[in-house]
């Protein structure tokens, strides 16, 4: 396998494992939600809660995994504005 096929391979591993993490919440959640507010009979109340719950997970997940995967990002973008071409041109006096 080269070295492109690889780097393909495994940026849509991350990005079906980002989207599996935030399924898993927001589903799992809200099934638990449903399961609850039938043992308890008490209308939709723990439904929506664990939504919620549920899809703060979600994002939360994919900031950990985000975070996790890109450590060193902060590196090329100060590389990046410290290049001349990339500087903003002096504002023109009028």
């Amino acid at each position: 396998m080269d070295s492109e096929t690889r780097k393909l391979s495994i940026q849509m591993a991350f990005a079906s494992s980002i989207g599996i993490a935030m399924v898993l919440a927001i589903f799992g959640c809200l099934l638990l939600g449903r399961y609850l507010d039938r043992q308890f009979d008490s209308g939709h109340v723990f439904t929506i809660v664990f939504l919620i719950i549920g899809i703060s997970a979600g994002f939360r997940n994919i900031y950990v995994l985000i975070k996790k995967n890109f450590k060193d990002e902060e590196q090329i973008i100060k590389s990046l504005k410290s290049e001349p071409h990339r500087q903003r041109p002096a504002p023109k006096k009028t």
